[in-house]
């Protein structure tokens, strides 16, 4: 359903993804995203993050969108609020993160480990760290047996540039852990791993009760396959036109791309009055 079809009435909630969707693609937020956002506050409809990144990838949006309600990071499985401090956190079973380490490995990939507030990895100059460390403003800890950390690790990531292995990587070991750990892939070079039963769609469910706004006033925004649990406990979904065809085709409407202001389109075109 392209932008500008049919909106939704009575949102009061507004829930979107980071990276691929709010952000654009050398991560900054536009002039018009943080209007946007601006807009949704004068109209008295709240908004909040959903991302993959740890808490301390949030503070620059926290300061940049004047950020007043609790955030997800790791897929859901933190919920901070705004000065990053801690309201809920989990991390993954280590008999569960030990298996994701050794799968991970296995496959060839670079890992990355975020545990005990830390970005963790035995290649600093490996695939995508330059582009990590702008996105989350930190620089890795470099630990050299990784497995040291499985005991505390809040998310995994397998990074590869080959894009078409990493998707096939996917459902394999997203089926070998089964219900001990939530697998999807945030961005098409990013497998993450985080905790078992929790995910975006479980932080939407969260903020409603935590808000009293029933599901069906927010709407969410996204762009990834870990965006889709968001778009099923949302009474109103949002794609963005960068996304992959299965994530449009389970959201209720579709927008421009992250790097045509989609995000700030689709809140003047289908959220506010």
């Amino acid at each position: 359903m392209p932008a500008g079809s049919d909106g939704a009435a009575g949102i009061a909630l507004v829930i979107s993804d980071v990276d691929g969707t709010l952000v654009t693609g050398d991560k900054r937020l536009t002039a018009a995203t943080v209007a946007a956002v601006g807009r949704l506050r004068a109209a008295g409809i709240g908004f909040s993050i959903a991302s993959a990144r740890p808490p301390v990838g949030l503070r620059s949006l926290v300061a940049a969108l004047g950020l007043d309600l609790p955030m997800g990071a790791f897929n859901g499985a933190s919920v901070v609020r705004p000065d990053l401090s801690t309201i809920a956190e989990r991390t993954i079973p280590e008999p569960a993160a030990r298996e994701a380490l050794a799968r991970l490995l296995a496959a060839g990939l670079d890992v990355w480990v975020f545990a005990e507030g830390a970005w963790c990895l035995r290649d600093p100059q490996g695939p995508y760290t330059d582009l990590e460390r702008r996105t989350i403003d930190a620089e890795p800890r470099v630990v050299a047996d990784l497995g040291t950390l499985m005991g505390a690790a809040s998310k995994l990531v397998g990074v590869s540039r080959d894009h078409a292995h990493l998707a096939d990587c996917e459902p394999r070991i997203a089926a070998a852990l089964a219900d001990r750990a939530t697998v999807h892939r945030s961005q098409k070079y990013y497998l993450d791993v985080t905790p078992p039963h929790l995910d975006k769609g479980q932080f939407v469910t969260w903020m409603s009760g935590h808000l009293g706004i029933p599901p069906e006033r927010i709407a969410t925004f996204g762009d990834a396959g870990n965006d889709r649990p968001m778009f099923a406990n949302s009474g109103f979904s949002v794609a963005m036109g960068n996304a992959e065809d299965g994530v449009k085709a389970a959201a209720r409407a579709v927008t421009d791309s992250n790097d045509a202001d989609g995000f700030a389109h689709a809140i003047e075109r289908l959220i506010l009055p």
